[in-house]
């Protein structure tokens, strides 16, 4: 027997629907007003019956009228009205879809929250609508036919966060360090075109652009590239800078010193580098992904990745070209030099640059230069992460994040050595920990028995994007999964087994342990009162990854969460739920992670140390930020923090600010005040508050955002205190 659907498709006949619809309503209601599932059973084969008697395809409609009466039949009056409601309320939301709603209003810019939901992506652009558009379409799918209800309540509620829901209908993860080294070394294919191992520096540089955009394109969060894998080609264009230039010498019977002939090449060879460090710049700038924005990319410049002196110096050479030119910024629409959101850059402080007498402390100084006027780059500590980032064979690894703070696990091969590139996340799910204090009424038995039900359900949401990836064909995206970005797998094999045994993770968020704890003790996570408390809950969510781990196999890892357009609405959903509570839920935000809280009056130094240990406790992405003032003239300050970083913490990054007005050319700071209700952005000297006509760079939650924030993070970036 065949059924007509409302769309006007024939499918078969299939009793379960009919159970299993029964037996929801069934469950909605009182224990003694439950129907047996042999009673159940029944009504479904009397449907079933009166169908066949039809002798034609019934509709859906008139199978639903027929449950309705059979369960009235049986004097399950309250189950029939559960039964009615959810048709009741299926039907409104066929007839009045507000997705349509949703796409319309930002198609015409009318949709506020779309408008400040990424501050580096222009909602007024086509290709960024088109990729909004699309973004309601896979939340509108994730939300009725995706996900369990339960989860999409509690997302919708901000008891949790679902992270890119936008992309959750296609089979698409989060971030990933690109595996470059192969690429480059081997060869790969980009939009069915082979693309052999480059002759020149400049030519690796202009695939290394090919390849970022088209990562970008494939998956919706960041990505990271080494500069180290861009260092052999140095040599591979000074030798044939040397044959050249040894042809053009004899074909024009010109003899010169060797000491000239070398001192030559070397300045032909920094040009190539510094065309080649260009068109990374440029390019990452000024490429349009399908996702609407610049690739979300880190560069990562770390001399201790070479395999040999050579390599280093030339490294060396790469990493100074691309701080120069960071630091030099790039121009906008008025030809005026501005800080840009892209490239991230992460520079590594390690022994052979951090000292005075280190061989490469120059590069330190300029880094030092380069973050006081453009807020990059953010620096690792190889020291700490070496102490932090152990392998199950007890030796410690350095390496970047993937984007702006998402970091892989250790992992060691199937060959006993360690792999970090061409490695991924699957996904993030967020636990508001202000919502568990919240909800616990400052009870601290049922504060941990709420914590743990909220981790369940995590879990299952985590659990869920894992299954979305299971069975994904390499098909789906053959610049990751077939030519080197994160695999080189066949045509037509599943992804599946690099979604296993820690090659990549999946990551449990978190958010808003400031207000957790205040609610709790009364006091902010620095008390050393509440400290312990702090950490006992840091402590409990990696036991829940390590036992999940331990269940499926799968790296879970806890990830201090980046909150941007999120903290927003975390905090409007607190005060929904729960009131205005003094202290806790009373601004547009709650606080990122672990961080202490953006207005509580503390030094650099003492920040950086108290943070640490939090980091140590936050194994699957962690940040830790201090801001400061124009520091352009104080370097041996920044020297000084960054020295302190080195000794004390994994990774951290100082905010300054970086404006410019394009109404007067004001470039100092652009300030946030309050007119009718709203924050907006001021220049000081001339008044403009047109955002089309200034530039405003500010570090949103551990990149640099352009595009300007919802009204709640604009709070925050307002009430920012200095730690210098």
């Amino acid at each position: 027997m065949k059924v007509i659907k409302r769309n006007g498709t024939e499918v078969v006949f299939d009793i379960t629907k009919i159970i299993t619809a029964i037996t929801k309503a069934n469950q909605a209601v009182e224990e003694e007003q439950r129907m047996t599932p042999m009673q159940i059973r029944r009504i479904a084969e009397a449907v079933e019956l009166n169908c066949i008697r039809m002798n034609r395809a019934p509709g859906v409609e008139e199978i639903q009228d027929l449950v309705e009466t059979q369960i009235m039949a049986h004097g399950a009056y309250e189950v029939a009205k559960k039964y009615i409601t959810y048709r009741y309320t299926r039907n409104l939301v066929r007839q009045s879809n507000t997705t349509d709603e949703r796409i319309l209003s930002l198609i015409e810019c009318c949709n506020e929250e779309a408008k400040q939901e990424n501050a580096n992506k222009n909602p007024t652009v086509n290709s960024v609508q088109r990729d909004y558009m699309a973004g309601e379409v896979s939340r509108d799918l994730t939300e009725r036919l995706l996900l369990p209800e339960d989860i999409v309540q509690a997302h919708r509620e901000g008891i949790i966060h679902f992270h890119d829901a936008d992309y959750f209908a296609q089979h698409m993860h989060n971030c990933d360090l690109v595996n470059l080294e192969d690429m480059l070394q081997n060869g790969t294919v980009i939009s069915g075109t082979m693309i052999e191992r480059p002759h020149s520096f400049s030519t690796a540089c202009n695939i290394a652009t090919q390849i970022i955009a088209q990562v970008a394109s494939n998956q919706y969060g960041g990505q990271s590239i080494s500069l180290t894998h861009l260092a052999p080609f140095v040599q591979v264009s000074r030798e044939k800078i040397i044959k050249s230039m040894r042809e053009e010498l004899e074909d024009a019977s010109v003899a010169i010193p060797e000491e000239k002939f070398n001192a030559m090449v070397e300045n032909r060879l920094r040009e190539e580098i510094r065309r080649g460090v260009q068109t990374i710049q440029y390019q990452v700038v000024t490429l349009l992904t399908t996702n609407g924005q610049a690739p979300f990319v880190t560069v990562f410049m770390y001399l201790g990745e070479a395999e040999n002196e050579q390599e280093k110096k030339d490294l060396a050479i790469i990493i100074e070209e691309m701080l120069l030119q960071r630091y030099q910024g790039v121009k906008n629409e008025a030809g005026v030099y501005v800080t840009p959101a892209f490239p991230k850059l992460i520079y590594v402080l390690e022994e052979q640059n951090i000292h005075e007498d280190s061989p490469y402390y120059y590069l330190t100084r300029l880094a030092a230069k380069c973050t006081a006027r453009r807020m990059v780059p953010d620096y690792i500590s190889e020291k700490k992460m070496l102490e932090l980032k152990k392998d199950k064979n007890g030796e410690g690894h350095c390496y970047t994040c993937m984007g702006c703070r998402s970091f892989l696990t250790p992992y060691v091969d199937e060959n006993g050595k360690p792999k970090y590139y061409g490695r991924f996340n699957q996904g993030v799910v967020t636990i508001n920990l202000v919502d568990v204090a919240l909800s616990s009424g400052g009870d601290i038995e049922k504060f941990w028995k709420i914590f743990d039900e909220r981790l369940e359900l995590c879990h299952r949401a985590l659990m869920c994007r894992h299954n979305r990836l299971k069975g994904t064909l390499s098909d789906a995206a053959p610049i990751l999964w077939q030519y080197g970005a994160l695999a080189r797998l066949k045509k037509g094999e599943p992804i599946d087994k690099l979604l296993y045994g820690g090659y990549s993770t999946i990551s449990l968020g978190y958010a808003g342990l400031y207000e957790c704890v205040k609610y709790m003790t009364g006091k902010s996570h620095t008390d050393p009162s509440a400290t312990p408390f702090a950490l006992d809950v840091m402590q409990h969510m990696n036991d829940a990854c390590k036992k999940w781990k331990a269940e499926h196999n799968i790296d879970f890892s806890l990830y201090g969460t980046p909150l941007e357009s999120t903290t927003y609405k975390f905090a409007k959903c607190l005060q929904k739920r729960f009131g205005i509570v003094p202290g806790i839920n009373d601004k547009g935000y709650i606080t990122n992670s672990y961080h202490i809280h953006v207005t509580e009056q503390i030094d650099a130094f003492s920040k950086l140390a108290f943070e640490a240990q939090f980091q140590a406790l936050s194994p699957g992405g962690a940040i830790s930020y201090v801001e400061v003032p124009n520091m352009q003239q104080n370097l041996e300050a920044v020297l000084q923090v960054m020295k302190f970083i080195y000794d004390n913490i994994m990774y951290a990054e100082l905010n300054t600010k970086s404006d410019y007005c394009q109404v007067c050319g004001w470039d100092g700071e652009i300030m946030i005040e309050e007119e009718d209700g709203k924050l907006i952005w001021k220049c000081p000297k001339c008044g403009n508050t047109d955002q089309s006509k200034m530039n405003v760079a500010r570090r949103t939650c551990g990149y640099i955002g352009t595009q300007f924030w919802n009204q709640g993070r604009t709070q925050e970036i307002r009430e920012r205190v200095l730690h210098l």
